[in-house]
């Protein structure tokens, strides 16, 4: 009998046992998977804002991952639009400024199957920081580059440089910030950060902010028929942050993880708190051990309340007094949107095979961060 005849009778004797075992009530012997199910996961913008055009974040990239385009540049497509979108003040163009005026992004990317990844930090004058991020994982031999260096980069590979990022409104919310608190009359800089945090607090309670343009940042995780993964995390950062200061989105293991055998996790929200934990990190590792998406969210949760303890950031209840979201995907699809808390209102966007949806986060802890 030739090696191939044998292989394929072999092969045929074995579903025949594992069928007989099975009449008989035995548990079977092999499990054949299904396959996956096309998805894209995001943040809540990444089903809003459409910069003048016909579709989101979420439906762009789904359309691309179902004409078998690269997944990684499917999301990163998605998140283009967001990043373009002067209207979304949080991420890209239009993105709230620094404490001296200026924007500054940070972006992260990680393709699964080639086992690449890329991000820049502090860039300044590059509209689309996910495409330089791209740039880094594919053109060099390195994962972050930040600063002045990145920017560099980006004109370097051809990027367009902008003197400027700022647009009308984001302009305006950062004169108004800097009205708040007079900087001239606060020497001691203690006093200043105080009077910075404050006056935001007063902008978000007065409307004047949207919570998410607060922290900032998109997410966009996706995989394809083939079980592929990719993501990509990007932002302006932190509102009015100090100049230099570097959040979650471009660090591998907080802003975003990919593993491509396991899934994929990502965050917006306060990303000190993700950065103590490197929490998509230790998502993408829950899900290796088994655990569901919404559950190894959850656990992320967990810890980050256990490892927050400096009073100034609890509030009454001795609980978080700020907001974090993480979403997450494995490798068989399945997928989960949560937050800190449940009466914060925040939702995640998925697109898959019926459409994109904008659906409510699954919260750890009652009530808002204020109460």
């Amino acid at each position: 009998m030739k090696r191939r005849d044998f292989m394929i009778s072999s092969a045929v004797a074995g579903v025949a046992l594992a069928s007989s075992r099975t009449a008989k009530g035995a548990a079977p012997t092999m499990l054949i998977p299904a396959a996956v199910k096309p998805l894209v996961i995001s943040s809540s913008n990444g089903n809003r804002f459409k910069n003048g055009g016909d579709v989101t974040c979420v439906q762009k990239a789904y359309s691309m991952i179902t004409k078998g385009e690269d997944v990684l540049d499917a999301v990163i497509a998605g998140v283009n639009i967001v990043e373009l979108d002067p209207l979304d003040d949080s991420v890209g163009y239009g993105g709230l400024p620094n404490a001296e005026g200026v924007v500054q992004l940070d972006s992260s990317c990680m393709h699964g199957p080639k086992k690449q990844a890329g991000a820049v930090a502090c860039i300044e004058g590059v509209r689309t920081p996910s495409l330089v991020a791209r740039a880094v994982s594919q053109q060099t031999d390195h994962h972050l580059i930040v600063g002045k260096g990145a920017h560099d980069f980006a004109r370097n590979m051809g990027f367009k440089i902008e003197d400027d990022l700022n647009t009308a409104h984001s302009r305006e919310m950062w004169l108004e910030w800097k009205r708040r608190i007079d900087p001239s009359h606060y020497l001691d800089p203690k006093k200043r950060a105080e009077a910075g945090r404050r006056a935001a607090q007063e902008m978000l309670a007065e409307g004047l902010l949207r919570q998410e343009s607060f922290y900032g940042t998109i997410n966009c995780n996706g995989i394809n028929a083939n079980g592929e993964i990719c993501g990509v995390t990007t932002t302006s950062g932190l509102a009015w942050k100090i100049p230099g200061r570097v959040g979650d989105s471009p660090i591998l293991g907080a802003g975003l993880y990919v593993d491509g055998a396991v899934g994929a996790a990502g965050s917006t929200g306060r990303g000190e708190a993700n950065l103590y934990g490197l929490c998509s990190f230790l998502i993408v590792e829950e899900m290796r051990r088994g655990a569901h998406p919404k559950d190894a969210g959850m656990e992320v949760l967990r810890r980050i309340k256990a490892n927050t303890i400096e009073k100034r950031l609890l509030n009454s209840r001795g609980t978080p007094n700020f907001g974090i979201n993480f979403y997450a995907l494995n490798a068989k699809g399945e997928y989960a949107g949560v937050t800190m808390y449940e009466g914060s209102n925040a939702r995640y966007a998925i697109c898959n095979d019926k459409g994109p949806q904008t659906l409510p986060c699954d919260g750890l802890l009652p009530g808002k961060p204020g109460d």
